[in-house]
């Protein structure tokens, strides 16, 4: 419906184009079409195709998902180069192409990022991270999910220029180490969101020095962190009363009798109750029994 209001207000009637740009078009009328649907209009005419281009200057958030499974390289180069005001960039879709060559402009340019998304880039560089850190400083959330190339120099400078954080996700970032997130967490204590899941490197150091830094701690995956041990969750179910969700799945020195305490509070586990693991464990036996014995 939107394409074809959009096509049957063409110039020579003289009805959309002849509205305000940028008062009434781009943020009224553009923001609610599909990205894809707003490239194609640039081959309608020329005055579209000068209207289109004003929109992308102008546009707050970038998600690459919008344009499809994959975005390719020379798009994503256009379709932000003249782009000052971005405040959210999701690069997802990407991660095939992404590298700092691509990514630095984008970043050195637009200083009002306060979301970033870019889960999965692994073809980035410690370099980019830097970038971030230095020209987004009102950043809120960051995503370098499965970015094996963070190393604890570059998340130094994040917490150093980035204190207003309040969510980040480190998962798999597997070069991080207990001193890194100390320090993150020392500059960063607005932190309500936290991923350290897929790190056999952080161990009770880091989280506690997690739940004494981090008053506002909401959320924290610890999945397969396999040197968490109890001593650190009784730290965190003290210091964190806002604490809302915790994962510790595979966390193997997380015993029950510390996990009560949250289990208690309301506070949402990854895992069950020995109890209650044990009788779904025997609800599967006894589901598969006519098959066990069919075999037998």
């Amino acid at each position: 419906a939107p394409w074809h209001l959009m096509m049957s207000l063409t110039p020579s009637r003289g009805c959309l184009l002849d509205l305000p740009w940028e008062d009434i078009l781009v943020p009224h009328i553009l923001c609610h079409l599909p990205l894809q649907q707003l490239l194609s209009l640039q081959r309608v005419s020329k005055s579209f195709q000068s209207l289109i281009q004003l929109y992308l200057a102008n546009m707050r958030c970038f998600d690459s998902s919008q344009i499809g499974p994959a975005i390719p390289r020379a798009a994503f180069v256009y379709l932000l180069k003249d782009n000052e005001v971005l405040q959210q960039l999701a690069l997802q879709n990407c991660c095939d192409w992404l590298t700092d060559r691509e990514l630095l402009p984008v970043i050195g340019q637009n200083h009002h990022l306060h979301q970033i998304q870019l889960k999965g880039c692994a073809q980035l560089s410690r370099h980019a991270l830097v970038a971030i850190s230095l020209s987004c400083p009102n950043l809120r959330q960051l995503s370098l999910a499965h970015c094996e190339w963070v190393d604890s120099l570059s998340l130094r400078s994040l917490a150093d220029h980035c204190k207003a954080l309040e969510a980040v996700d480190l998962t798999a970032c597997r070069q991080l180490k207990d001193e890194a997130i100390c320090y993150l967490v020392q500059k960063c204590s607005r932190l309500k969101s936290l991923s350290l899941a897929v790190n056999a490197n952080v161990g009770d150091v880091a989280v506690e020095e997690i739940a004494r830094c981090c008053p506002e701690l909401e959320h924290l995956d610890l999945t397969g962190c396999l040197r968490v041990k109890n001593d650190s969750i009784r730290v965190l179910a003290e210091y964190c009363p806002k604490l809302r969700s915790l994962k510790v799945k595979h966390c193997h020195n997380v015993a029950e009798s510390i996990l009560s305490i949250l289990r208690n509070r309301g506070v949402e586990l990854d895992v069950e109750p020995p109890l209650q693991g044990a009788l779904i464990l025997l609800q599967d036996v006894v589901g598969f029994a006519p098959f066990i014995n069919l075999q037998i």
